[in-house]
């Protein structure tokens, strides 16, 4: 628990003050992301067909997660542009893409994602529902909130990490994809460590004889 704790101040650090973008409903981005995806393809499929998610759909693949989020589903994605990933510092973003990380780049990724199909207007109604804010716990298993932002969904994940839904509602054969201008950070936690296997030499330990 103290590893994970520690292990996650420099993201904190340098996520706060670049990930939480201006809101600018329906931007040039979404609208493109919007227009080369088809609702009959599946959330895979498009993210790598939209000229704004090359990094996201390159994500996934890293992190062994094109099978699951191309599998049945459905599930919602909150899917950050490129424009987005370009916002996230450049150590972070070297070290989510180092394959011995890829653990890490499997939890950011699952944290933008929610079981379900939830739309837009679910979204709003869960807003007004809880006075103004909503959560909803994701794939990775920490919760993301819902609020209302001069008629803009907001989304806030841990350590200071945000975005705005740019383009809601596209409809995909297993799910739903927003389309998101910030990077969401979880509280990343290391895989525990996997118990140390015997050396197949290695001596017997001597039994105690009675004295």
């Amino acid at each position: 628990m103290l590893r994970a704790k520690l292990f996650a101040v420099p993201f904190l650090a340098l996520s706060a003050a670049t990930l939480a973008l201006p809101a600018h409903a329906y931007g040039d981005d979404a609208a493109a992301a919007a227009d080369a995806m088809e609702d009959s393809w599946t959330i895979v499929q498009n993210a790598a067909s939209s000229p704004e998610h090359r990094i996201f759909a390159q994500a996934v693949t890293a992190a062994g997660l094109a099978e699951t989020l191309g599998g049945e589903g459905p599930f919602t994605v909150f899917a950050p542009t490129d424009a987005a990933f370009a916002a996230v510092p450049q150590p972070m973003t070297d070290y989510l893409m180092n394959p011995a990380n890829q653990w890490a780049l499997e939890q950011v990724l699952t944290y933008h994602v929610v079981p379900g199909a939830v739309t837009a207007e679910d979204l709003y109604s869960k807003i007004e529902a809880g006075g103004g804010s909503a959560t909803l716990t994701t794939v990775e298993g920490e919760a993301l909130t819902f609020t209302e932002v001069q008629g803009n969904i907001k989304v806030d994940g841990t350590q200071g990490s945000s975005g705005y839904v740019t383009r809601a509602d596209l409809d995909q054969a297993n799910g739903v994809i927003h389309v998101l201008n910030g990077v969401l950070i979880p509280t990343l936690t290391p895989p525990a460590a996997e118990p140390a296997e015997p050396a197949a030499d290695a001596p017997a330990a001597e039994s105690e004889t009675a004295g």
